[in-house]
């Protein structure tokens, strides 16, 4: 064992790297260094698909020499699966030829790294996103963090088990079927899946559309809940995202459980039932009313996943590749996959399950209304040669109790709750409505007697910021913007009484002046920065820009980039081009 391994505990945390960066015990660097040393100890286990090499992350170490080290995750090592992008880092969703190199980050890393987290690597997953055990993959089976013999559960295999070996602080997997939750319980870890559309899927390869969610595996509910604070929220152009802003932090009035025993597999059944019925004792001991239901509801949604056309919306993601390219995909994920091309489901039948989910979540909907629901994350557990031979039915079994759960437009966490056998970590999971992630956490926190601090201590104090030119999307210096912690809002106009020029600067800026009398509507972007982040932000800004309040079109002032009276002077007017995107087609026409 190293000396600096003795320093580094195999569990990292966001709060306990944190901690010792504000003390100057540690560095990022040394903390990147022990996980490279752990990843290539680890390599027989498959973790990764991208692992981590310095190459690769050392541009986002420089990057935080010009971060504020009081962003929430400055110097956070993070794990990313493999089906969600990485700016200049092939995307394969568990596929080879499927791969893609993207030039910019999935909106949810992008913001992310605006926070001061770091990269590290891609995991290993179950071929695009179809699996629940972590061995469909060309990349080999990814193995349990506690026990080789044994499933680390899937799709999001890789992402778990990275965290669980103390390979990352936290890392992002993906959830359509319960890939965010039982690679959780298998890994004793906690696995947060969002309410659909709080964190936005951009730059994710689809599995469902309609159902597909990213996900984040931590060690605590409190730093699911720090990872949840800086990426949820609308991104503009992802039209699966919604603005989901978080409630008051609250326990639910009423705790529901399954009437009926359950239904446990696998060769340690047994093992698992008594670990239902352990956590089950600890659920009652809570001072909150319990209820127990008829569960069918939730199994008759969860039958439409993989019986109903859903299927057929996978093959819709990824079936033109699987017939222009045949052999290249894992042999049971092209037979889950071609099973929604199969023609079984008509249009008909698409409207038909529609209907009927729509009526079971109005059931759901009245149900769970301040309240939660808590079943086992998984009824049981295979081992990888189980799995092996016979795949299509471990796997089913494996989503048993997760399934329902984006169908119906639950959020939900996975937590550990003992062990059902030596090594073999069991886990419950709470289910919440849309939006309502506050009444699973403060639910599963009392199940785990832990104290969760307030929201807004988590919050970052952000201003608007208003930019016309070289700082927006896309222009040399958009890499300010994100460096200072800034996340693109939308894009807007300022109100009818600004004029542009062009200063004679190299390069060439525009500055913007607003005007007593007259003036036009010119086009800008808005983006959102960290007040901590702003003052050093604006320290870099040249005469004769500066920063000042401009007026938007519906009469609301921020902060933004304006330009000295006296520079008007020996510059040429542009208004007329509308804003700085259009200058190069204004000269080209000749009006300039």
């Amino acid at each position: 064992m190293s000396k600096l391994d003795m320093k580094i505990p195999r569990e990292l945390t966001i709060n306990w790297l944190q901690a010792q960066y504000g003390s100057g015990k540690l560095k990022p660097e040394q903390v990147i260094e022990e996980i490279i040393r752990r990843s290539r100890e680890d390599e027989g286990m498959n973790i990764w698909i991208t692992p981590p090499v310095l190459e690769r992350i050392k541009p986002y170490l420089d990057r935080l020499q010009t971060m504020d080290t009081s962003l929430p995750l400055w110097g956070v090592p993070f794990a990313i699966k493999d089906n969600i992008d990485l700016a200049d880092t092939p995307t394969t969703a568990g596929c080879p030829e499927y791969a893609y190199v993207p030039d910019r980050p999935a909106a949810v890393v992008e913001r992310l790294l605006n926070a001061g987290a770091i990269p590290v690597g891609k995991t290993n997953m179950d071929q695009f996103a179809t699996g629940l055990v972590g061995t469909r993959s060309p990349y080999g089976e990814t193995h349990n963090a506690l026990s080789a013999e044994w499933i680390s559960g899937g799709s999001s295999s890789g992402s778990a088990v990275a965290v669980a070996r103390g390979q990352a602080a936290f890392a992002l997997g993906t959830d359509t079927a319960g890939s965010g939750r039982v690679p959780a319980a298998l890994n004793r870890l906690i696995g947060y899946k969002p309410s659909l559309g709080a964190w936005s899927t951009k730059g994710v390869v689809p599995a469902c559309a309609s159902l597909d969610c990213v996900t984040v595996f931590t060690h605590s509910i409190d730093e699911a809940r720090i990872v949840d604070m800086q990426v949820r929220g609308l991104e503009s152009s992802d039209p699966w995202s919604k603005e989901m802003p978080r409630w008051v932090d609250k326990l639910p009035k009423k705790l529901y459980l399954p009437e009926k025993p359950l239904t446990f597999f696998g060769p340690l059944a047994e093992e698992y039932s008594k670990a239902w019925d352990s956590a089950v004792q600890r659920i009652e001991q809570l001072e909150l009313p319990i209820e127990y239901i008829d569960y069918d509801l939730f199994e008759e949604a969860a039958a439409l996943l993989y019986d109903g056309p859903w299927v057929a919306e996978r093959w819709a993601s990824v079936g033109e590749f699987i017939e222009s390219s045949p052999g290249v995909t894992f042999p049971v994920t092209e037979q889950v996959l071609r099973s929604g091309g199969s023609g079984k489901h008509d249009a008909a039948s698409v409207f038909t399950a529609m209907h009927k989910l729509q009526e079971l979540r109005m059931i759901s909907n009245k149900l769970l209304q301040e309240a939660v629901l808590i079943m086992p994350t998984c009824g049981g557990t295979w081992t990888r040669g189980q799995v092996e031979a016979d795949p299509i039915a471990t796997n089913s079994d494996m989503g048993r109790y997760t399934n329902h759960c984006n169908l119906l437009d639950l959020c939900a966490v996975a937590v550990p709750a003992g062990d059902a056998a030596s090594q073999m970590p069991f886990g419950i999971t709470l289910f919440s409505l849309s939006g309502n992630e506050h009444l699973m956490e403060n639910a599963a926190a009392a199940f785990l007697e832990v104290n969760l601090p307030p929201l807004e201590a988590k919050r970052q104090e952000t201003i608007l910021v208003a930019v016309c030119g070289l700082h927006m999307r896309g222009y040399p210096l958009e890499k300010q913007m994100l460096e200072h912690g800034g996340q693109f809002v939308r894009e807007s106009h300022t109100a009818e009484k600004y004029q542009m020029v062009k200063l004679p600067t190299v390069p060439a800026k525009p500055g913007l002046l607003k005007k007593k009398v007259g003036g036009t509507a010119i086009a800008l972007e808005l983006w959102e920065m960290p007040v901590a982040s702003f003052g050093a932000f604006a320290a870099l800004i040249p005469a004769p820009l500066g920063i000042g309040k401009i007026e938007l079109q519906d009469g609301t002032e921020v902060s933004g980039f304006i330009c000295e009276g006296y520079a008007e002077e020996g510059a040429e007017d542009i208004s007329a081009c509308g804003g700085w995107r259009n200058l190069d087609r204004y000269e080209e026409s000749g009006f300039a």
